[in-house]
């Protein structure tokens, strides 16, 4: 009997586009799905031309349509989407988001967990790559957003090269594995610095966080950028109902300027989860590099949990700059049990959700 062509459309249902994470059924994508001869003749449209996953189509495509009985040869061709179907295809994605405070366009449900820290040096990037991974790795849907904009890292320690696809006015995240990634970085030349000063930035913040399409998360990591200056407060207003976690080392420094960032995130009203102690003991030995007591001060000054203590692994950076995370790559060392028992920790926290600022901020006059 003749392929018909309703049994290849059923077929293709399993096929997912990579970075909107849906069937290309679903999302309107194949052109043409005819079969003659035996020979499965498909198109699909993509969303722009030269698609750096072109070939994860053309593996899914292979593998759905191969087991059909009738079908000995299949073909894959690709157009690109008009501006007007680029359009439809923004409404048809935009229309799964619900009501949300303005600022970032992710779903009601999607658990924001700001990662900030009051002062740099103290590991807070790669621990929010890491804390991701773990994550992902116990089933949740995944998103990295790199907010510090004056020290993005995520995409180098991640491994990220391809830029982020702009749909009409959208813009879909790089997918890592199951892990969607976004940085500021992604639209700046290479290491090019960021000059822009504060309410510049605060509009294209603004503007980054509501175009930036996440689709269906449980929970998105922010790297937050260090300390409580313009970015850091624009960051507190455009992440609404973010629950912050406060990073620190044992050193005594280090954790009186995290005071500040516990504070400026229950400005916000952020809601406090607690503190991680990262670089606590070096692995192995135990032995105390940078102090002690660090978190625990912390933790009882602002009156939360020390949610975990993180060893310093120097194998941690070294994957990082191999665009690699020690929880994936030795999910049996030390530090990745530590960071996969921090997102443990935060998965059993009860979520609760704020309404935005509701304490004044200072304003110092020049």
């Amino acid at each position: 009997m003749p392929v018909q062509r309703e049994e290849v459309l059923r077929a293709l249902e399993g096929v997912i586009d990579p970075e909107l994470k849906r069937s290309v059924i679903e999302l309107d994508m194949v052109r043409r799905a005819d079969v003659v001869d035996g020979r499965a003749d498909i198109e699909i449209a993509l969303t722009v031309p030269g698609c750096p996953l072109r070939a994860s189509f053309e593996t899914q495509v292979e593998d759905a349509l191969r087991p059909i009985e009738g079908i000995d040869e299949v073909t894959l061709s690709f157009t690109v989407m008009t501006p007007e179907e680029k359009a439809a295809l923004t409404t048809k994605l935009r229309g799964g988001v619900s009501e949300r405070t303005p600022g970032i366009s992710v779903d009601a449900g999607t658990r924001v967990i700001a990662v900030a820290s009051g002062k740099g040096g103290v590991g807070k990037s790669s621990l929010s790559a890491n804390l991701a991974a773990a994550l992902s790795g116990l089933g949740n849907r995944t998103g990295v957003l790199d907010a510090d904009v004056y020290g993005y890292s995520i995409p180098h320690m991640l491994g990220i090269r391809q830029r982020p696809i702009v749909v009409d006015k959208m813009i879909v995240p790089p997918v890592r594995g199951d892990l969607k990634v976004m940085s500021i970085g992604f639209f700046l030349d290479e290491n090019s610095p960021v000059m822009w000063r504060g309410p510049m930035l605060h509009r294209a913040l603004e503007q980054f966080l509501s175009d930036v399409h996440w689709g269906e998360l449980d929970v998105l990591v922010v790297d937050m950028p260090p300390g409580t200056g313009d970015v850091a407060i624009s960051l507190g207003q455009l992440l609404p109902r973010a629950e912050a976690v406060v990073v620190t080392t044992p050193h005594r420094a280090a954790q009186q300027v995290a005071v500040r960032a516990a504070q400026m995130a229950r400005k916000t009203n952020m809601r406090l989860l607690g503190v991680v102690e990262n670089m606590a003991y070096l692995v192995g030995s135990g032995e105390e590099l940078f102090g002690s007591g660090g978190g625990e001060e912390l933790a009882r000054e602002i009156e939360a949990p020390l949610l975990g203590r993180i060893p310093f692994d120097p194998r941690i950076g070294e994957l990082a700059d191999e665009g690699q995370t020690i929880v994936e790559v030795e999910p049996e060392s030390e530090a990745a049990g530590a960071i996969v028992e921090l997102a443990h920790a935060l998965v059993a926290t009860r979520r609760e959700r704020g309404v935005g600022i509701v304490k004044p901020l200072p304003l110092l006059s020049a």
